[in-house]
């Protein structure tokens, strides 16, 4: 089923798919993102809603956790296999191991139900900026995470892999997702390619979701300082309000888990730090 916004020209409105068994709460959700602006495709069941994405066409997937047939954990982990479009998840208990799992299987960021419309548009917004797309002429599979200048990942403390390609200049725009050359910065045994947006814990390269790669870089360049949660929050997940800091917190423990237990410390009272 698919409900659309209308709208006096300008450009499209973005599409949401959104998966949720309870109609209730579908057709509310939807119609109040409706009001916002947005295109609204759902689905009631896991599996409906991945014949829905493989469609395509849809810029931000909006899943239940609790799904019948295939949950909103194993849909997001299928999504993950191709794509790299937004998803937000939305739990009913709001408990950390529902938001661990979520998260783990890819998905960005997530919501507590009953959802605060404010809050999931502010949410579906943050996630929006964050996304930057390649031109319309590639795949929207080859979503690539955002984009660091190379200029700002040069900071004291790490060092700067001499092999790594030195800067230049666009010979014009190029087909697929944009990258920018940048240094290889090493802290230890990690090693963080600024250009290719490459993570490699003692040689071998480590698969990071998108958030986890920005959550490093934004570490990578404050090395030893450091960051509070609402910073991060800030930085990161480009919220400009008050979101909930868990998210911080449950992202740090599965990076920590990819590059090292010890390598991003916590400092009670105040925040995290990577260690030089």
């Amino acid at each position: 089923m698919s409900h659309i916004a209308t709208g006096d020209g300008g450009p499209p409105p973005v599409t949401v798919l959104l998966v949720e068994d309870d109609e209730v709460i579908r057709r509310s959700v939807a119609m109040a993102l409706e009001r916002h602006g947005y295109r609204v495709s759902t689905a009631g069941d896991g599996l409906t809603g991945l014949e829905l994405f493989r469609a395509g066409g849809h810029d931000l997937l909006l899943l239940d956790v609790m799904l019948p047939g295939l949950d909103g954990i194993g849909l997001c982990r299928r999504i993950r296999e191709t794509s790299m479009d937004p998803i937000l998840m939305m739990s009913a208990r709001g408990d950390d191991l529902d938001v661990i799992s979520g998260l783990e299987a890819g998905a960005d960021d997530y919501v507590v139900k009953p959802v605060d419309t404010a809050v999931l548009v502010a949410r579906i917004r943050s996630l929006l900026r964050r996304a930057t797309y390649p031109p319309a002429t590639s795949s929207r599979a080859t979503y690539s995470p955002a984009i660091y200048s190379p200029a700002i990942y040069s900071p004291a403390g790490a060092s700067a892999d001499p092999a790594a390609p030195a800067a230049a200049g666009s010979a014009g725009p190029q087909p697929g997702p944009r990258h920018h050359h940048g240094a290889r910065l090493r802290f230890g045994d990690l090693a963080i390619d600024t250009g290719g947006l490459e993570v490699f814990l003692a040689g071998e390269p480590i698969a990071l979701a998108p958030t986890e790669l920005r959550l490093l870089l934004e570490f990578a360049a404050h090395p030893g300082i450091v960051l509070d949660r609402e910073t991060l929050l800030r930085d990161v997940w480009d919220y400009d309000w008050d979101g909930d800091t868990r998210v911080v917190d449950l992202c740090v423990q599965r990076l920590r888990k990819k590059i090292g237990a010890g390598r991003i410390e916590t400092v009670r009272g105040f925040g995290y730090k990577l260690r030089r």
